[in-house]
């Protein structure tokens, strides 16, 4: 399975943010990428308008999602957009999209309530583990951003058949924040003896930084802080290979992770 990582800055207009992720898009599939993975939050952003989010917030039917499902033939394409919740606020929903339809979306269970941030605020939370799909025969799990701080979403993907995690980010810059993002990403990789690939927003608040990190817990593919689209190749034999020399997932003697409902 090839993929891309497509990592930019979003801006405060949806069309503007639809008109770059088409572009990632086709500059994905003339490349030969089966999966693009996007950033979260690319409907809409802007630092100096907290409201921007649940404003500018559209249903998975909506013209944005349905500008980009009309572009997936061929491709398979994740990232996360505000949906309205019905009750003022919103979720925090990564997408899957393929041959121009949703096979796929998670709502985001973890609310970035840290480091004086208060995503709760205006996000609603999940109250589902996220899905595991097939992408090209390889099965590719998906978490968003704050997730990867809590490695039970990693391992229940592992334990769900996941050889690939997909994670969209916003990750804030800051005091040790680009050393976090770094960390957790191989650590969630080497754990679980899968793929990581983790693509972040640019701009002037957040890190981008993707990267893609093997089985063993290697980076294998890092992009800098400037919007960019990478490829990498993912081979399903390392991942073999990384289960049968690191054999965790068959170690363990803990159970199953179980998502505890709010």
């Amino acid at each position: 399975m090839k993929v891309a990582l497509g990592q930019f800055a979003v801006a405060a207009e949806w069309q503007a943010n639809q008109a770059t992720c088409l572009d990632l898009i086709a500059r994905a599939k003339a490349g030969g990428a089966d999966l693009l993975v996007l950033p979260e939050g690319v409907l809409a952003r802007d630092i100096n308008d907290p409201e921007i989010m649940p404003k500018t917030a559209q249903p998975l039917d909506g013209p944005f999602m349905a500008g980009l499902a009309a572009a997936t033939d061929g491709i398979t394409v994740m990232g996360c957009v505000n949906v309205p919740d019905g009750a003022g606020r919103f979720h925090n929903t990564l997408f899957a999209l393929r041959d121009g339809r949703l096979v796929a979306c998670y709502r985001k269970l973890h609310l970035y309530d840290a480091f004086s941030a208060r995503e709760s605020e205006r996000t609603a939370p999940g109250n589902e583990l996220p899905p595991v799909i097939d992408v090209a025969g390889v099965k590719v799990g998906v978490m968003t951003c704050y997730d990867l701080r809590f490695p039970e979403v990693a391992r229940a993907l592992a334990v769900a058949g996941a050889e690939v995690i997909v994670v969209p980010a916003a990750w804030f810059r800051g005091p040790g924040k680009e050393r976090h993002w770094e960390v957790l990403n191989v650590a969630r990789a080497l754990e679980n003896t899968c793929y990581v690939v983790a693509v972040g927003e640019c701009g002037s608040r957040n890190c981008a930084a993707s990267m893609v990190i093997d089985p063993l817990g290697v980076i294998v593919l890092a992009l800098g802080e400037a919007p960019a689209l990478g490829f990498y190749d993912i081979d399903s034999t390392r991942i073999a290979d990384a289960r049968r020399m690191l054999p965790v997932l068959e170690n363990r003697r803990f159970a199953d992770p179980v998502l505890r409902q709010s």
